[in-house]
């Protein structure tokens, strides 16, 4: 019987596209920066209210 699974160790270029999980032209999403610019004003706003 032959073995229908490959093994992506068997060479760097495969192991490499085995393990990639994003395409390389995708950009990195500023979501998270967003999101904590945000948390940050907020938490800052909040200290200000509660210190005057």
């Amino acid at each position: 019987m032959s073995d229908n699974q490959v093994d992506p160790s068997g060479n760097t270029e495969a192991f490499r596209a085995f393990t990639r999980t994003t395409p390389d032209d995708a950009a990195s999403s500023k979501m998270p920066y967003i999101a904590g610019a945000v948390v940050g004003v907020v938490l800052l706003a909040l200290l200000a209210w509660l210190v005057l």
